[in-house]
C-alpha cells in the first residue's frame, strides 16, 4: 500500500504554498516517523504572476535545501493544462525538469488532468519515463462520466508506461459505492496499480479511501488535518491509524501529532478547510468547490449570498471553476426590471425610520418606540427586524430570494405589507409569499450605479439596504432617519463596502437625504435618538 501525502501541495491552496522552513522540516520527520514514505512536497509549474512560496515551484534547488531521508520517494504534481497550453509538449517539459532523474532530488511526478487534455498530456508520460522519473496521471472530475467514457480513458491509459492511474473525487460528491462502481470500470481495462484522491464535502473522504482500499486500489492520498482545495481531502492522521491497524505495523505518531498542534491547528483556525453544510452542497450538487473556498473567503458574501450562488450554479452548472461566473452567480435578477407598485403612493413627502439589522434597534428600542409615537415617521423594517413592536411597523422590505424563501414563513405571519421585487423572483419564492400583501418594485443590478424610476430602480448590490434606499428616493421621501445600522467592528471590509455604497447614493440626483439615530461606524450624518432630531 502506497500512502501518499500531499499535504504541501495541496494545502498550497490556502496560504499561497509558503509554508516555513520550520513546519517544512518537522513536517518531513513527522511523516517518517509515522511511516508515511511517498510525499508531494509542492507543484512545479512556470507560472509566476504572483507571489506564491516554494511549494507552488519545488525546484531541485529548494529541495536540496531540506533534509529529505533516503527512505522517501519525493513527489511534485504539474497541472496538465501548463503541458498541452501555449508551448509545445516537449518545450514544457524541458523547461520543467531540466534534469534527468538521476540529478534531481524529485522521484516522482504526478500530472493532474481534466478529462479533456488526457488524450493529450498521456504523451508526457514516455518523455518522464526516459529520465527515470516515475509517473502518475490523476483523472481529475470523473463522477459524472459514463461507464462507456471512464473505461475509455482507462484503456487509453493502457497504452502509456504510468506507474499509477489515479481518479479524484473532485466535487466531494461521491459515496463508497459510486468509488467501488468506477474503480470496478477503470479496472475493466487498466490493469496496473490505481489510486484515488478524495475530498471530504460531504465528510465521506476516509470512507471513500478505505472502501477504495478494500476495492483493490494500492495508492491513497491523505493530507495533514486535510487541508486542501475546498473543504480539503483525507486526513492524514486518520489514514494512516486506519492503515498501520491495516497492515499491523507500528508507527509513531506523536511527532505528527505535535505538528497538527503546532502548526496545523492554528493554520485551519485562520483559513477555515474543512467541510461545512456549503461544501456539503457544493458537493451534492457537483459544484467545483473552490467557488466555496472563494466566498468563505470572502466577507463581502453573506449567508444568503452562498446559497443563492449555490443554486444558480446548481441551475447552470459550476464544474468548471470561473471568477466571472461567480461575479454574475451574485446577481440572480435577470431580464430588465419591472414592477407595477409606485413608492410614491406610500413615500411621498413622509419621514421614514429606516431599521436597520444591527444591535442598535434593540439596545435603544424604548427610545425608539417612543420617537415613532411622537413624531409618526413611515417606519420601514429590513427583512424580519422584529427588535420594537409589531405594531410601530409600516412596511418591510427584502429582496434577497434565498432570505425571501428562507424567512418565508415569519414574512406570512407578520402583519405589514411586503416590498419586494415580485415579479423578478424565482417561482418558487413567487409562491411561497402568494398569501402576503406585496408592493412589487422592481430592481436591477448594475455596478456603481443607483437610478431611481417609478416603478424599479437600478442598484450596485443586491443589499436589501441599497433597495430600501432606492425605494425612497423612488417615493420621494423627505428624509430617511436610520436605526441599527452599527456596522463592523476591526478591519470588516464590509464597512467600507458599505461606506462607498451609501457614499454613491447620497451623490446620486433625487436621493434621499440620510440621518442615522444610533450609533454607527458608517460615514453619514449622525444625531441621538435621546436629543432633538432636527
Amino acid at each position: 500500500m502506497k500512502h501518499l501525502d500531499c499535504t504541501l501541495r495541496d494545502g498550497g491552496y490556502y496560504n499561497n504554498w509558503n509554508f516555513s522552513e520550520t513546519l517544512v522540516a518537522q513536517y518531513i520527520a513527522a511523516m517518517q516517523a509515522a511511516g508515511i514514505h511517498t510525499i508531494e512536497l509542492g507543484l512545479r509549474s512556470l507560472k509566476n504572476n504572483k507571489f506564491s512560496g516554494a511549494c507552488a515551484y519545488t525546484t531541485d534547488n529548494f529541495l536540496r535545501t531540506l533534509a529529505i531521508p533516503p527512505c522517501f520517494t519525493v513527489g511534485v504534481m504539474v497541472n496538465a493544462s501548463e503541458l498541452v497550453g501555449q508551448l509545445p509538449l516537449q518545450q514544457a517539459l524541458n523547461l520543467l525538469f531540466p534534469v534527468r532523474a538521476d540529478d534531481s532530488p524529485i522521484d516522482l511526478v504526478r500530472i493532474a488532468c481534466h478529462v479533456h487534455e488526457f488524450a493529450d498530456a498521456l504523451p508526457a508520460s514516455n518523455w518522464l519515463k526516459e529520465r527515470g522519473y516515475q509517473v502518475g496521471f490523476n483523472l481529475m472530475q470523473v463522477a459524472n462520466c459514463s461507464e462507456r467514457e471512464i473505461k475509455s480513458l482507462a484503456k487509453l491509459a493502457t497504452g502509456f508506461p504510468l506507474d499509477v492511474l489515479y481518479f479524484a473525487d473532485s466535487m466531494g460528491s461521491m459515496s463508497p459505492d459510486d468509488v467501488a462502481e468506477i474503480i470496478k470500470w477503470i479496472k475493466s481495462e487498466w490493469h496496473g496499480p490505481l489510486g484515488i484522491h478524495t475530498h471530504d464535502n460531504l465528510g465521506l473522504a476516509l470512507s471513500n479511501s478505505l472502501r477504495a482500499m478494500d476495492e483493490g486500489v494500492t495508492w491513497i492520498d491523505s493530507t495533514v488535518t486535510g487541508m486542501g482545495r475546498g473543504p480539503g481531502n483525507a486526513r492524514t492522521e486518520e489514514l494512516a491509524i486506519e492503515i498501520s491497524a491495516r497492515e499491523q505495523k507500528a508507527s509513531n505518531f506523536i511527532p505528527l501529532m505535535q505538528l497538527l498542534r503546532e502548526h496545523f491547528k492554528p493554520m485551519q483556525a485562520e483559513y477555515g478547510w474543512g467541510t461545512n453544510p456549503y461544501y456539503y452542497l457544493a458537493g451534492k450538487y457537483g459544484i467545483h468547490p473552490t467557488y466555496i473556498q472563494q466566498m468563505l473567503s470572502d466577507s463581502r458574501f453573506g449567508e444568503e449570498d452562498i446559497l443563492a450562488v449555490i443554486e444558480h450554479l446548481r441551475k447552470e452548472g459550476g464544474k468548471k471553476y470561473s471568477e466571472n461566473t461567480l461575479d454574475a452567480a451574485r446577481h440572480f435578477y435577470q431580464g430588465n426590471p419591472t414592477g407595477n407598485w409606485l413608492p410614491e403612493s406610500l413615500f411621498l413627502e413622509k419621514e421614514v425610520l429606516l431599521l436597520g439589522t444591527g444591535p442598535g434597534v434593540a439596545a435603544h428600542r424604548r427610545a425608539l418606540e417612543q420617537f415613532i409615537t411622537e413624531h409618526k415617521p413611515l417606519v420601514v423594517a429590513l427583512n424580519t427586524q422584529s427588535s420594537i413592536a409589531a405594531e410601530f411597523i409600516d412596511v418591510r422590505v427584502a429582496c434577497h430570494p434565498v432570505r425571501l424563501l428562507a424567512d418565508c414563513e415569519a414574512h406570512i405571519n407578520l402583519p405589514q405589507p411586503l416590498i419586494t421585487p415580485f415579479s423578478m423572483l424565482p417561482a418558487d419564492v413567487q409562491d411561497a409569499l402568494r398569501s402576503k400583501n406585496i408592493f412589487d418594485y422592481g430592481l436591477n443590478v448594475q455596478s456603481e450605479k443607483f437610478s431611481f424610476e417609478e416603478t424599479h430602480c437600478t442598484i450596485p448590490t443586491s443589499l436589501v439596504v441599497a433597495y430600501a434606499l432606492a425605494v425612497a428616493a423612488s417615493g420621494k421621501a423627505k428624509r430617511i432617519l436610520m436605526a441599527g445600522f452599527d456596522g463592523y467592528t476591526g478591519e470588516d471590509p464590509r464597512n467600507a463596502d458599505t461606506n462607498n455604497l451609501l457614499k454613491k447614493y447620497q451623490e446620486t440626483p433625487g436621493s434621499t437625504p440620510l440621518l442615522c439615530l444610533t450609533p454607527t461606524r458608517y460615514d453619514i450624518k449622525c444625531q441621538s435618538i435621546y436629543g432633538p432630531v432636527k
